[in-house]
């Protein structure tokens, strides 16, 4: 089967035994937005919040997050098929920087990962792309720490980074933003942290 990804160029690339090659790449968002609709439209993803975009306000919604130099979106692929959204910004260009203390060094992360395929969730899984997206954040962008801001209401995401190896910090309420090319409601958000020395010591 030919991979449909392979002309485009991965910012980060990284062969796993038994798993596959991940490639993270930078967010096309009109060739992409087909996929990341689809992902985003199902009810597993309404901490999201996008579940009521059409599949053109997505493409339109990142075309403008292409536009920016705080936050970037990526599309990670494994072996040429689509399996998660990525999305990585600078923590004091966003709104959780009213919610805690800001080092130099961090970076914030969101991460939508793509619908179990047919044969349903496997073990292990989540774990392995999880490493390939800390690699490429912590030793890749050369940062120190990963922040998190998880809906609070989204146990099954906060279980997920607890295991990856976060340490969870304080539950905050993340203000309302209203600005005429993004709106964001007041979200509670369960912050977590994880210090590249727990996962790449030395």
């Amino acid at each position: 089967m030919s991979d449909p990804y392979a002309s485009r160029t991965p910012v980060h690339e990284q062969p796993i035994d038994g798993f596959g090659t991940v490639r993270v790449l930078p967010l096309d968002p009109a060739a992409d937005a087909a996929v990341i609709h689809h992902w985003v439209s199902g009810e597993r993803a309404v901490f999201w919040g996008m579940t009521e975009l059409t599949e053109q306000q997505v493409a339109d919604l990142y075309a403008h997050m292409a536009t920016l130099d705080t936050h970037h979106a990526h599309l990670v692929v494994r072996d040429g098929e689509p399996v998660a959204l990525l999305q990585t910004y600078e923590p004091e260009a966003d709104r959780v920087s009213e919610c805690y203390a800001v080092r130099p060094g961090d970076i914030g992360l969101h991460l939508l990962l793509a619908p179990a395929g047919p044969g349903g969730a496997q073990p292990g899984w989540t774990a392995r792309l999880m490493s390939v997206v800390a690699a490429y954040v912590l030793l890749g962008l050369d940062r120190r720490r990963v922040v998190v801001d998880p809906d609070v209401r989204n146990q099954k995401a906060i279980t997920r980074f607890l295991r990856t190896g976060f340490t969870a910090g304080p539950v905050v309420a993340l203000p309302e933003i209203d600005l005429p090319d993004v709106y964001l409601p007041e979200k509670k958000a369960q912050l977590a942290f994880l210090d590249r020395e727990i996962l790449f010591p030395g």
